[in-house]
């Protein structure tokens, strides 16, 4: 006995409804939350929501076109994750927080700076690196600069 005989759908109708399932959890997540990497974890979870609509769509047509449509869907996905290393990196560098409201200062000289409605009260904001650190000679000890959250032992 298949499980979809258990619940009366089938194939197709039970690709798409865990497809829109993934895809509204994933979208309902990306907008309720400011953290960065919850709402990249968001992002790929509506990604995976539409690559399995697609295999579905495939199989259920019987040719190989969601299969490959999901192919490029996980290099896509495998390429955001990749930038949004790189971006929870310099934002915590810079802000030492992964709130994303802190991005609101990035912007055009001339445009207006947006106001955040949830957060009326601005954040402490600790300033980062202007500039990204140079090498120093083979054999020295780097300067280790006094940081709230490294206790240095001497």
């Amino acid at each position: 006995m298949a499980a979809s005989d258990w619940f009366g759908f089938d194939n197709l109708t039970s690709f798409l409804l865990i497809g829109a399932a993934l895809f509204a959890l994933g979208m309902l997540g990306f907008i309720a939350r400011r953290n960065l990497i919850v709402m990249f974890l968001s992002a790929e979870m509506m990604l995976q929501g539409v690559a399995l609509t697609l295999v579905g769509f495939g199989r259920y047509h019987g040719n190989w076109t969601g299969q490959v449509f999901t192919i490029v869907i996980l290099t896509v996905a495998a390429c955001e994750a990749s930038i949004a290393l790189a971006l929870t990196l310099v934002l915590f560098n810079r802000r030492l927080s992964l709130d994303v409201s802190l991005w609101s200062e990035i912007h055009e000289p001339d445009a207006a700076t947006p106001v955040d409605t949830l957060d009326p009260e601005p954040s402490e904001t600790h300033s980062g690196p202007e500039s990204y650190p140079h090498l120093i000679p083979a054999g020295a000890e780097p300067p280790h600069p006094r940081q709230p959250w490294i206790e240095r032992r001497e």
